[in-house]
């Protein structure tokens, strides 16, 4: 017997086969419209592709230390790893620590460049000719040399003006020393270096005018028993605030072991000495490495000098003591807000060197070139300068 609902179930079922047919047929039909509409010998159109992933910038670093030396190459690094966060995926970031300032240095920046590194930083001043060469090698490579004076078609300058810190840092031991008596641990005789200890010293006669500095070179960025050695010799030389041009903590952690006090030095070395500790002049090279990579990114790069200070956020007095007197305080504040606004200058006259010899005239302000070719020693540093 022929049941009435298979009679419905066969009826709905012919009928779906039949839509289904009408479908096809139009989405042919719709094809074949789309063909005709097509040039005579046209390539059938392609399936939109993926947009391509952007390769990131391959950003590379040479250091004169290692990264852990808790100053200068730890600066660096620090902002190597805040570019990384800034940037993301966009960029891939590598370094070399300890690389010393001879064939080696050529080596590494030669591997950097080779490596498909689109940009290179080598950190510091000792690096400049091996820089000039690997640069002139590599003409799609930028570089950036840190504390140099030399540029070229690919190769810019960076600095940091160390010596605002300095100069702060003088204020305070200034205000704060019970003999008068200051030390330096120098590394290298350049300019850069003395115009540090001359800072120091010009800082620490603003709050003490019978203020004297002592210094003992190390001939040396990074070593930390020779630094060790030379700050002992100037506390057994009445030194009791210590200062230092070097990269390790070794003369803060000098001046804790024997009772006396300091600074710290490219980094906040606190943690290093903090019985010892009365603040640290502390570079940040964040602003402009990430200036620097943005432009390379975005193709406005151009091969510039760079030299920026308490005004652009590249160096500042951190972490005080609890025991700076409120009146240094005071000063070093004011000091901050004129070196933002520009209306303090370290270096204006009258300024004298240490023979007695005028050097800035009453109310000359040093220019660039001036601080950038400083070989002699102010008023209250002891010792003559070398080259002198």
């Amino acid at each position: 017997m022929n049941h009435p609902s298979k009679r419905l179930a066969l009826k709905l079922a012919a009928a779906a086969l039949a839509a289904a047919a009408l479908a096809a047929c139009g989405k042919k039909e719709e094809a074949a419209s789309q063909a005709a509409d097509q040039p005579a010998g046209s390539p059938a159109p392609a399936a939109s592709a993926p947009a391509p992933r952007q390769e990131p910038l391959k950003v590379a670093f040479a250091y004169i230390g290692p990264v852990g030396d808790g100053g200068w190459s730890f600066a660096h690094d620090n902002a190597r790893k805040a570019v990384e966060k800034e940037f993301g995926d966009k960029v891939q970031t590598s370094y070399v620590e300890s690389v010393p300032v001879s064939a080696d240095a050529e080596r590494v920046l030669r591997d950097m460049a080779q490596q498909g590194n689109q940009l290179v930083f080598g950190t510091t001043f000792g690096y400049m000719e091996q820089m000039l060469k690997v640069a002139a090698d590599f003409p799609q490579v930028k570089f950036e040399h840190a504390t140099g004076y030399k540029t070229a078609a690919n190769l810019g300058t960076y600095d940091t003006r160390t010596y605002e810190g300095a100069y702060m840092a003088g204020l305070l031991a200034g205000a704060m020393t019970e003999t008068g008596t200051l030390g330096v641990v120098a590394s290298v005789p350049i300019p850069e270096v003395m115009r540090n200890i001359n800072s120091f010293a010009l800082g620490a006669r603003s709050t003490n005018p019978k203020a004297s500095v002592k210094i003992v070179w190390v001939n040396e960025w990074f070593n930390p028993p020779k630094e060790t050695e030379a700050a002992t010799a100037l506390i057994n030389g009445g030194a009791d605030i210590l200062m230092q041009n070097t990269d390790s903590s070794a003369v803060l952690q000098t001046a804790e072991k024997l009772g006396k006090r300091g600074f710290g030095w490219d980094s906040d070395m606190t943690h290093y000495g903090p019985k010892a500790h009365i603040a640290s002049a502390a570079i940040n090279w964040t602003p402009f490495y990430v200036k620097t990579i943005r432009e390379v990114m975005d193709g406005t790069w151009k091969p510039e000098r760079h030299w920026w200070g308490v005004k652009e956020g590249a160096i500042d007095l951190v972490s005080l003591a609890e025991d700076v007197p409120e009146s240094a305080r005071a000063r070093l504040a004011e000091v901050k807000e004129g070196l933002k606004a520009g209306a303090f200058h370290i270096w204006q006259g009258p300024i004298a060197d240490n023979t007695g010899k005028q050097v800035l005239a009453e109310g000359q302000v040093a220019d660039d070139a001036f601080l950038g070719g400083i070989n002699f020693f102010v008023e209250g540093v002891e010792g003559q300068a070398p080259g002198q």
